[in-house]
C-alpha cells in the first residue's frame, strides 16, 4: 500500500526562539528516489523513525557519503543529495542559527557546510532516548511533542546567547526576505561592514551577503508550484528578472526551477498538512 505523508507543525512557544518548524514525513510503496536537501536560513536536524537517512552527496563533496539515524547539518550554499529505496520516515527540525548555542552548546558557524552525526553533538544517550520515544509515539502530534520535550530540556541546561547585534542583523535579513543592503545593516548596528561580516560569519556560518541570497532563494522555492510564472516570482522576491532568478536557482539547487519541480514537488508538497498547535 502506498503511503505518502508530509505534516508541518510549529514547536511549543518555549522553543520558538530556537526552532522555526517541524516537518514529519512517512513514505512507503513509492519508487526509489533522490531528494535534494536545499540551502535554507535554518540548520537541519533529521531524526529518523525507521530507515536511516542516506546521504549520497553532502553540500561539501569532500565529505564522504554516509547513513545516519540522526543528522545535524549546518547552513550551506549547495544541495545535499539524499537517496531512498521507496520508503523513508522521520522528523525534520528547522533550527534557527541563533538558537544553536542554546540547544547544542556551539555556534552555528562551527557546523557550516557540514553534516554530522547528531550523537557527536549532543551525546549518544540523548539521541537514543529521542529516537526510541519517536518510534513509540503513535501520531505526528505525539512525535512533535517528544521532540519539544527533549529540545526544551537541552535548552534549559545552557546559558548561551548570541551577540545582540548579530541576532538583530540575522532577524532583519529574514524579515526582509534577504532584500536589504548589508551596508545599511552595518550602519544600523554601528559596525563597519568588515566587522559585521566577520562576526556574523563566525556565529551563523554564512557571510551576511550569502545569508541574504539564501533567504531570498528560500522564499522562491517555497513559492514555486506548477503553473506559477517565474517572472512574477522574480519580481516579488527581489531578483532583477527571471534570468537572474534562474541563475541563482541553479547555484543553490544544482538544477533549473522546472527540473526541481519535476523531481521534488511530490516529495515536499503532496499531501502536506499544517498542524496548528497553538
Amino acid at each position: 500500500m502506498e503511503v505518502n505523508e508530509y505534516v508541518v507543525a510549529r514547536p511549543s512557544p518555549a522553543l520558538r526562539p530556537y526552532v522555526a518548524h517541524y516537518s514529519g514525513y512517512r513514505q512507503r510503496g513509492l519508487p526509489p528516489g533522490r531528494h535534494r536537501g536545499l540551502p535554507s536560513p535554518y540548520l537541519t536536524l533529521v531524526l529518523t523513525i525507521d530507515e536511516p537517512l542516506v546521504i549520497a552527496a553532502h553540500p561539501d563533496h569532500r565529505q564522504a557519503p554516509g547513513r545516519y539515524d540522526a543528522l545535524l547539518g549546518g547552513l550551506h550554499l549547495s544541495p545535499a543529495m539524499i537517496t531512498h529505496p521507496g520508503r523513508q520516515s522521520g522528523v525534520q527540525v528547522a533550527v534557527n542559527p541563533l538558537g544553536c548555542r542554546a540547544l547544542f552548546g556551539l555556534p552555528a558557524g562551527e557546523l557550516a557546510n557540514i553534516d554530522t552525526d547528531f550523537a557527536a553533538v549532543t551525546g549518544a544517550a540523548t539521541v537514543a532516548e529521542l529516537l526510541d520515544r519517536l518510534r513509540l509515539a503513535g501520531s505526528w502530534p505525539a512525535r512533535f511533542a517528544v521532540v519539544d520535550q527533549v529540545l526544551c530540556r537541552l535548552a534549559l541546561v545552557r546559558e548561551a546567547s548570541v551577540h545582540p547585534d548579530v541576532a538583530r542583523v540575522f532577524r532583519r535579513l529574514v524579515a526582509a526576505g534577504g532584500d536589504v543592503p548589508i551596508a545599511a545593516l552595518a550602519d544600523e548596528v554601528g559596525w563597519s561592514a568588515r566587522h559585521l561580516t566577520n562576526r556574523f560569519h563566525a556565529e551563523v556560518g554564512l557571510r551576511p551577503k550569502e545569508a541574504a541570497r539564501v533567504v531570498r532563494f528560500d522564499r522562491v522555492r517555497r513559492r514555486l508550484s506548477p503553473g506559477v510564472r517565474l517572472a512574477e516570482v522574480a519580481a516579488d522576491t527581489g531578483y532583477f528578472d527571471q534570468a537572474h532568478l534562474a541563475r541563482e536557482f541553479r547555484v543553490f539547487a544544482g538544477c533549473s526551477p522546472s527540473r526541481w519541480l519535476a523531481d521534488e514537488i511530490g516529495f515536499v508538497q503532496a499531501n502536506a498538512v499544517l498542524l496548528d498547535e497553538d
